[in-house]
């Protein structure tokens, strides 16, 4: 559990830093900020072997067919990630469509995960999403994007189907096969 703990640590510092002392993060040196981006990426990947290596303590049991919603709630999430970049209609009318995203991959996996180990790292990266939105909404007002087209839309859609594509078959891979309804 130890290694997922570092590992939660080692994403959510430095994306706290930036949110509470965005001075200093603007003045760091380009390769100050490189290795700082190392250290997250070493986060996800000690996040991934934490998990895999934690002990299984149940704390409550999923109720069956929960697997249908986290699929859903992983499609809406995965386009949610997408809606900045490829300019969707949303992106003037929900502020923080990453987060969110985050905030849904969070929960979605809650639904169908009831051990510690899941608790603590969906739960600390959902509160870590929550958390970085209500700094960012005290840090000033929203500045609206410009309206978003449709073909953000569908760009964002082709890529939300890819992106589900290669996680489900990752999952599977993992043993985790995300199709089966029911866990």
């Amino acid at each position: 559990m130890s290694i997922l703990i570092l590992g939660i640590l080692l994403w959510v510092l430095p994306h706290l830093f930036k949110r509470l002392a965005p001075r200093r993060h603007l003045m760091m040196m380009p390769q100050i900020k490189a290795m700082v981006a190392g250290f997250v990426l070493v986060g996800v990947v000690l996040m991934v072997i934490g998990y895999r290596m934690a002990d299984v303590v149940p704390i409550y049991s999923p109720l069956p067919g929960m697997g249908h919603a986290n699929n859903t709630l992983m499609l809406i999430s995965i386009y949610l990630f997408g809606v900045s970049g490829a300019r969707s209609v949303l992106i003037d009318k929900i502020r923080h469509p990453m987060l969110w995203g985050m905030v849904i991959w969070s929960v979605s996996h809650l639904l169908v995960n009831g051990d510690l180990s899941s608790i603590v790292l969906f739960g600390a990266l959902g509160l870590w999403a929550v958390g970085e939105m209500v700094l960012i909404n005290r840090a000033g007002p929203w500045k609206r994007p410009k309206p978003g087209k449709l073909l953000g839309d569908l760009k964002n859609l082709i890529g939300t189907a890819l992106v589900y594509g290669v996680i489900t078959w990752i999952h599977s891979l993992l043993g985790h096969n995300p199709f089966l309804g029911s866990y």
